[in-house]
């Protein structure tokens, strides 16, 4: 089980008390968390460096749920680390109106352009609507950054189903970074 053409297995664990904990680190602060559920995923990442990097070359507009207009979170230091690299990237969050002055657009429908890549920021319960939403809109890809992913399955089964090509559980900026593709 050493490339990403083969199945992985992984575990999707969750607590009593907090929704994000490391089970491999036990902190004294959070050593009283009970593990709730373990539970085994496999999940087909069918995708080689190569294909990762054919996406990754051949995308120009990424739009980012979930994006923040908080410099502090992954969503925001991700979509710059994008814009830097040549991407069109366009902030999908109905709760904030705007990202450093560039509009904040409500929903996928309201993305000016055609989208290469979905690059979701929002918790695995969200994911089902957002794959809807993807497909209704043609986007190429549904990217699902580290640990959005659903515990059954289903909305990464449906985008690959509609045809699209499915990264789940990676972080865009890593690959990118990883694979040394060169700016657009």
């Amino acid at each position: 089980m050493s490339t990403r053409n083969q199945m992985l297995s992984y575990y999707l664990c969750t607590f009593d008390s907090l929704e994000r904990n490391n089970p491999s680190h036990v902190h004294p602060r959070t050593s009283h968390i009970k593990l709730k559920e373990l539970v085994m995923l496999e999940i087909d990442f069918s995708h080689s460096d190569e294909e990762l990097r054919k996406i990754l070359e051949t995308s120009r507009v990424v739009a980012m749920v979930g994006e923040s207009n908080d410099h502090y979170y992954s969503s925001y230091q991700v979509a710059q680390y994008l814009k830097k690299m040549g991407y069109q990237v366009y902030p999908v969050n109905p709760r904030i109106t705007d990202v450093d002055g560039e509009h904040s657009y409500p929903s996928l429908a309201d993305v000016p352009e055609p989208i290469d890549i979905v690059d979701i920021f929002r918790k695995p319960m969200y994911l089902d609507e957002i794959v809807d939403e993807s497909i209704a809109v043609g986007a190429k890809t549904l990217w699902a950054q580290l640990e959005v992913v659903s515990s059954n399955q289903e909305p990464e089964r449906k985008a690959k189903a509609a045809g699209m090509n499915v990264v789940s559980n990676h972080c865009m900026r890593t690959e990118h970074e990883r694979l040394q593709i060169p700016s657009i």
